[in-house]
C-alpha cells in the first residue's frame, strides 16, 4: 500500500495549528494532516515565540529534514502562505524536492508590498486594541490575563508577518491553488492571482464567499477543495 502523502498545514497569525486536526476527518487516508505548530502557540505555548524570519525557518527547517521521504503538498493561510511557500522553497533547494502542490490562502503574492497598517511597534495597549479590530478571535478574548499571555505569540507573528522581506529566486515548478475570499478587505483576488508568478506549473485561483476568515467559516468547504486538489476526499479516491 502507498503510503500517504503529507500535508505540512500551517496557521494564520494568532491561530492554532491544531484547528486542522479535523481536517483529517474529511480526507481520505492517503492524505497525513501535519498541523505545523509555530513556538508559543497552542501545545508549544512554552516555548519562546520566534519574530524573526531566520528563526522561524530554522524552527520548521528541522522537521522538514525528516519529512522528505514520501510526497508532500504544503497549505497556509494568511502568515501561514509565506510559511508554506518558504518551505516548499527549502524543499527545493536543500532536499531536491518539489512538493506535489502549494496552496496559499488570504495572502497577497509575496512580491508584492505590504499595504496594511504596521502594528507590531505599537505599545501594548495600542496594539492590543487596534488587533482587536482586525481580528474577532481577539475582541472575544475579553480576559486581561489572557491577553496578557497571548500578548509576545501575536507580537511574534505580526512582527514576523510585517517585516517579511521577499528575496527573488527561481520559481517552483509544481501547481500553486491560491485561496481567498471575496470579501476579503484586506487581500483582494488580483493580488492572489499574482502568486502565478511564483511557479512555472499550473495555477488556479479558487474563490470562497467570506472575508479573510473564510478558511474557519466555511472551512469544510475549503477541505474539500483541497482534497480535490490533491486528488483525495473522504468516500472518493482519485490519483
Amino acid at each position: 500500500m502507498t503510503e500517504p502523502l503529507r500535508l505540512l498545514c500551517f496557521p494564520y497569525a494568532g491561530g492554532n495549528a491544531q484547528t486542522y486536526v479535523r481536517w483529517r476527518r474529511h480526507l481520505g487516508p492517503d492524505i497525513e494532516v501535519c498541523p505545523m505548530q509555530l513556538p508559543g502557540h497552542g501545545e508549544r505555548i512554552g516555548e519562546t515565540p520566534r519574530h524573526r524570519w531566520d528563526d522561524l525557518l530554522a524552527d520548521v527547517r528541522t522537521r522538514l529534514a525528516s519529512w522528505t521521504d514520501r510526497p508532500v503538498a504544503l497549505f497556509g493561510h494568511s502568515l501561514g502562505a509565506l510559511l508554506a511557500f518558504e518551505c516548499a522553497r527549502i524543499l527545493v533547494a536543500e532536499h531536491g524536492v518539489q512538493p506535489v502542490r502549494l496552496l496559499v490562502s488570504g495572502h497577497r503574492a509575496p512580491h508584492l508590498p505590504l499595504r496594511e497598517e504596521v502594528l507590531h511597534h505599537l505599545p501594548d495597549p495600542e496594539f492590543l486594541a487596534r488587533l482587536s479590530e482586525r481580528s474577532r478571535t481577539l475582541r472575544a478574548l475579553t480576559d486581561p490575563e489572557f491577553r496578557k499571555l497571548l500578548l509576545p505569540m501575536l507580537r511574534a507573528d505580526f512582527t514576523a508577518s510585517e517585516t517579511y522581506a521577499y528575496v527573488e529566486r527561481p520559481p517552483l515548478s509544481c501547481p500553486v491553488t491560491a485561496l481567498g475570499g471575496e470579501q476579503d478587505a484586506d487581500v483582494s483576488l488580483a493580488e492572489l492571482s499574482a502568486w502565478q508568478r511564483h511557479t512555472t506549473g499550473p495555477f488556479e485561483l479558487a474563490a470562497f464567499e467570506g472575508d479573510h476568515f473564510f478558511v474557519d467559516d466555511a472551512w469544510k468547504t475549503v477541505v474539500a477543495t483541497v482534497g480535490d486538489r490533491l486528488g483525495s476526499r473522504t468516500g472518493s479516491t482519485r490519483r
